[in-house]
C-alpha cells in the first residue's frame, strides 16, 4: 500500500487471514451473529489499529445500536435517473433523521461490492443499492452482516426490489411509436422501428427488449429481431456509431427510433446534430428515460419518466416493514 493511502476492510481481511465480511461484521458488533471467536474479532481489531483504520464510528454505532447513517450505492451520478433516485434517497433519509452517505461505484461488479462493504463498515443503518451489476453477491454481504437492504433499479431473486416496469412502459412507448409512424412493410428496412441501446443481459434492458419484441410482434412490425434490437451498451458514443452504422446501410434515419436511456440518446442528438432538418423529420423517437430539455428538441419526442420519486418512497416502506428474502415491486412510469 502507498504511503498515506487509507486502508481498506480489504486490506484488513487480507492481513488478519479473514474475508471482508467477517471484517465488516467484526468493526459493526454483530460478530456473535456471524460465530466468530473473540479471538479472531481481537485480532482484526488490533490489524484494524496497526493500520489506522477509523474505527470510532463503528465504535460509536456499537454503542447506540444505531449508526444514523443510511447507505446508497449507484452506478453514477451524471445519468438524470440515478440523479434523481439519489436526490429523492437523501431526501427521505433526511426526513427520517438519517445521514446519507451515497457511493457512486459505477457498473463494475466487484467495485460495486467493495462499496457495499464499505459502507457496512461505516454501521449504517441500512443499503438501498441501484442498478447492481451481480445483485446476489451484494445482498450476500448485507445478510452476512444483518444490515436491511433493498434493490432498486435492477433486482434481486434473494432480496426486495423495487423497480420501474420495464416491460409495460417498453410496450407502450412502442405502441405509441408504431401508432405515430406509416405502417412498416417487411422489404423495407428503413421503414422499420429499430431498438437502439442497452445491454441484453441486463434486467432492465432485457424488460424493455421484451416490450418492445410482444409489442412490434404483435403490430406485426417485427421483421428481423436481430437486426431491429441494436443492443449496443449504454455509452453515449456507442449508441452514436451504432446509429451511424446503421445509417451507412438503410441510407438515411430508419422511420421510427427507440432508444433504451437518456446516456444512448446524448449519442443520438449528436449525430442528429449533422443532419438536415428533413432527414430527421423522416424519424419518429422515443426514449425510455426523461430529461425536460427533451422538450427543447427541434423534433418531436415521447419519453418514458421512471419514477424514482415512488420507487425511493416504496423501497424505504419495504425496509420499515422488516421485508427480507424474494420480494418484487414494479412501479409504472409515465409516457410523456
Amino acid at each position: 500500500m502507498k504511503t498515506g493511502q487509507k486502508s481498506t476492510i480489504h486490506d484488513i481481511a487480507r492481513k488478519a487471514g479473514v474475508s471482508p465480511s467477517a471484517v465488516s461484521a467484526a468493526l459493526n458488533g454483530s460478530w456473535e451473529k456471524r460465530r466468530l471467536s473473540r479471538t479472531t474479532v481481537e485480532r482484526i481489531l488490533e490489524v484494524a489499529r496497526s493500520e489506522n483504520y477509523s474505527v470510532n464510528l463503528q465504535a460509536r454505532g456499537l454503542r447506540q445500536a444505531r449508526s444514523g447513517l443510511a447507505g446508497m450505492v449507484l452506478p453514477d451520478h451524471e445519468n438524470r435517473y440515478f440523479a434523481e433516485l439519489s436526490q429523492c434517497f437523501a431526501a427521505e433519509a433526511h426526513a427520517r433523521g438519517l445521514c446519507p452517505a451515497i457511493v457512486h461505484a459505477g457498473r463494475d461488479a466487484a467495485e460495486q461490492l467493495r462499496s457495499v462493504e464499505s459502507l457496512i463498515a461505516y454501521a449504517v443503518d441500512l443499503v438501498m443499492i441501484a442498478g447492481a451489476s451481480d445483485p446476489p453477491a451484494l445482498a450476500q454481504a448485507c445478510r452476512d452482516a444483518h444490515v436491511a437492504h433493498v434493490f432498486v433499479d435492477h433486482p434481486c431473486a434473494e432480496a426486495p426490489s423495487v423497480v420501474s416496469d420495464n416491460l409495460s412502459g417498453a410496450a407502450e412507448l412502442t405502441r405509441r411509436l408504431l401508432s405515430d409512424m406509416a405502417p412498416p412493410e417487411a422489404g423495407d428496412p428503413a421503414g422499420w422501428l429499430y431498438f437502439l441501446g442497452g445491454a441484453a443481459h441486463l434486467p432492465a434492458s432485457s424488460e424493455r427488449i421484451r416490450g418492445f419484441r410482444a409489442e412490434a410482434g404483435a403490430a406485426g412490425a417485427l421483421f428481423d429481431a436481430e437486426a431491429q434490437i441494436r443492443a449496443c451498451g449504454y455509452e453515449s458514443h456507442r449508441a452514436e456509431a451504432e446509429l451511424a452504422a446503421l445509417c451507412d446501410r438503410l441510407g438515411r434515419l430508419p422511420a421510427g427510433l427507440f432508444v433504451n436511456s437518456i446516456g444512448c440518446f446524448e449519442g443520438v442528438v449528436r449525430f442528429l446534430g449533422g443532419l438536415s432538418e428533413d432527414a430527421i423529420a423522416a424519424c419518429t423517437f422515443g426514449c425510455f428515460d426523461y430529461d425536460p430539455f427533451g422538450t427543447l428538441l427541434r423534433f418531436p419526442l415521447r419519453m418514458v419518466r421512471q419514477r424514482a420519486d415512488l420507487i425511493v418512497a416504496e423501497a424505504y416502506r419495504q425496509l420499515d416493514a422488516g421485508a427480507s428474502g424474494p420480494r418484487l415491486v414494479r412501479i409504472a412510469p409515465d409516457l410523456l
